[in-house]
C-alpha cells in the first residue's frame, strides 16, 4: 500500500487527486483570479483528525499545505500546488446563551441564519459564501463593527491543529500568545483553526439604506463622504462604492426617521439627489442578506483589488486622482469603508490587529490587466497610513510586514517561532 492509499484509509473524509471525477470542482477557490491552481491533493476534512493527518502527510513528503475555509483570499493563500485542507464540512454551529461555537468551514449566510434562531448575531461582513474562519482571523469588518468592533474582537477561543499534530484549545488563559495572534494577523499562519468560539451580541432591528447616483459627481461624493461617514454616531455605518454609478449603503440602529435626517444632510451637501431606498424595522440577518447582491454583483472577467487605510481625510489632489478616469472603464471601483467607533477603542497591542486608529479603509478594484489600478493606488498610498487590512492581502505590497502588522510584528514573529518553528505553514508574506 503506497502513501496515498494509507492516507486515504485513515481519513474520515475524502482524498481528491487529479484523477478524481470531482477534482476540477473541488480544486477551485472562490476567487476567479486563482482558479487555475492545481493542487496535488485536496483533503475534504470531516474531522480535526483529518486535518492532523493532512499536516502529517505534508511534513513527511515535504509538500506545501494550506487550509481552505471559504476560499476567498485575495492573495490566493487558500490555493497551492501542494495539499489543500478543505474545511467546508467542518461547519457545525452550536449556540448556548451568548456563546456560539462555529466550525471553521461555516459560511457567513449559515452563521447569520443559525444565530438568528437564537436572537443573536456577530459583527461580520455581508458576503454569503465568505468563510467565518478567514474573516475572523484577519480582523472582520462589517456593518455592526462601529458598535461592536471586529469579528476578531468577539472571538473568545479557538481550537487549533498545530504543525506538530497536536490539537490545542486557546483563549485568554490557555495558549494566550497563540490566541492573541489569531485575532487579526490573518489565517493559515500558526496552525489550522478547526472551530471558533464567539461572544455573540443580541440581534438588533435596524434601518437599511441604499442611495444610488446614476451619474455621480464622484469627486464631490468622495470628499463629502470622508468628512461625514467616519464621524457619524457609532450606531450608523455608511459605506460608499463609486464607479460608473455610486451607491451609499449601510445600516443604522437609530431608527428610520433620524436615519433619514442624517442621509438628507449628506445629500444636501452634495447637491445632487440620488434614488433613495430607506427601510426601517428590519431584522439584522435580513438586512445583511439584502446586501449580498452588492457584495457579489455578477461581472465578466477577473477582478484584482488593492487597498489601504487612511487615518486622516485625503487631500483634494488625492481625491482628484481617485476620481480621475474612474468611470472610463465599467469595472473600475472605489470602495470606502468607515472605521472609528468600537474598532478604535481597543488598544493597538491588545490583539494582533494593529489598525486601531484609522478613519476609513479605501479599496480599489479593476480588471486584472487594467493599469489604472496600480497607478491610482500608488497616488493614494503615498498619503495613506501605509497600513493594509490583513484580510485584503496584496502580493505586490512593499514593506508588507509593517503594512499588515505595524508594531505587533515582533510579537507575531515570536509566536511563529514558538508554534511553527519549521514553517510548515508558509507562503509569500507569511509572518
Amino acid at each position: 500500500m503506497n502513501d496515498l492509499a494509507r492516507l486515504r484509509a485513515r481519513l474520515d473524509g475524502d482524498l481528491v487527486t487529479p484523477d478524481h471525477p470531482e477534482y476540477d470542482t473541488v480544486r477551485r477557490p472562490a476567487d476567479p483570479l486563482y482558479q487555475d491552481a492545481r493542487p496535488a491533493l485536496v483533503i475534504r476534512c470531516r474531522s480535526e483528525t483529518d486535518v492532523a493527518l493532512g499536516i502529517e502527510h505534508a511534513r513527511r513528503t515535504g509538500t506545501t499545505v494550506v487550509p481552505r475555509g471559504g476560499g476567498h483570499c485575495f492573495a490566493g493563500r487558500s490555493s497551492t500546488s501542494g495539499i489543500v485542507l478543505d474545511l467546508a464540512a467542518l461547519d457545525g454551529i452550536a449556540v448556548s446563551g451568548s456563546c456560539a461555537v462555529i466550525g471553521a468551514g461555516a459560511r457567513l449566510a449559515e452563521v447569520y441564519t443559525a444565530l438568528h434562531a437564537h436572537g443573536r448575531t456577530i459583527p461580520a461582513g455581508c458576503g454569503a459564501t465568505v468563510g467565518i474562519a478567514g474573516l475572523a482571523l484577519g480582523g472582520g469588518i462589517g456593518l455592526l463593527g462601529r458598535v461592536h468592533g471586529l469579528t476578531a474582537d468577539r472571538l473568545t477561543g479557538a481550537r487549533v491543529v498545530l504543525a506538530d499534530g497536536r490539537t490545542v484549545d486557546c483563549d485568554a488563559e490557555r495558549e494566550p500568545d497563540l490566541f492573541w495572534a489569531l485575532r487579526g494577523a490573518g489565517g493559515g499562519q500558526f496552525g489550522v483553526v478547526v472551530s471558533l468560539t464567539f461572544d455573540t451580541v443580541p440581534e438588533p432591528v435596524a434601518t437599511r439604506f441604499e442611495l444610488r447616483w446614476r451619474r455621480p459627481p464622484v469627486a464631490d461624493l468622495l470628499a463629502a463622504w470622508q468628512d461625514w461617514a467616519p464621524d457619524l454616531p457609532d450606531a450608523v455605518t455608511a459605506d460608499l462604492t463609486a464607479g460608473e454609478e455610486a451607491v451609499l449603503f449601510g445600516a443604522s440602529l437609530l431608527g428610520e426617521a433620524p436615519t433619514r435626517e442624517l442621509l438628507q444632510g449628506f445629500c444636501d451637501s452634495i447637491g445632487v439627489m440620488p434614488e433613495t431606498d430607506v427601510r426601517g424595522g428590519m431584522a439584522y440577518h435580513r438586512l445583511k442578506r439584502s446586501f449580498e447582491a452588492l457584495d457579489s454583483a455578477p461581472s465578466e472577467g477577473i477582478l484584482r483589488s488593492r487597498s489601504m487605510f487612511f487615518a486622516q481625510a485625503a487631500r483634494p489632489d488625492t481625491i482628484k486622482a481617485l476620481a480621475a478616469d474612474l468611470a472610463a472603464a465599467p469595472r473600475r471601483r472605489c470602495h470606502l469603508t468607515a472605521m472609528g467607533g468600537a474598532y478604535n477603542r481597543v488598544p493597538e497591542a491588545a490583539t494582533a490587529f494593529a489598525h486601531r486608529g484609522e478613519r476609513f479603509l479605501l479599496q480599489l478594484a479593476a480588471s486584472a490587466g487594467d493599469p489604472w489600478l496600480d497607478r491610482t493606488w500608488e497616488a493614494a498610498y503615498a498619503e495613506s497610513s501605509q497600513r493594509v487590512y490583513p484580510n485584503f492581502p496584496d502580493p505586490q505590497l512593499r514593506e508588507w510586514e509593517s503594512a499588515y502588522h505595524g508594531p505587533n510584528l515582533a510579537r507575531l514573529q515570536a509566536v511563529k517561532r514558538a508554534y511553527d518553528p519549521d514553517r510548515c505553514f508558509d507562503f509569500p508574506q507569511s509572518v
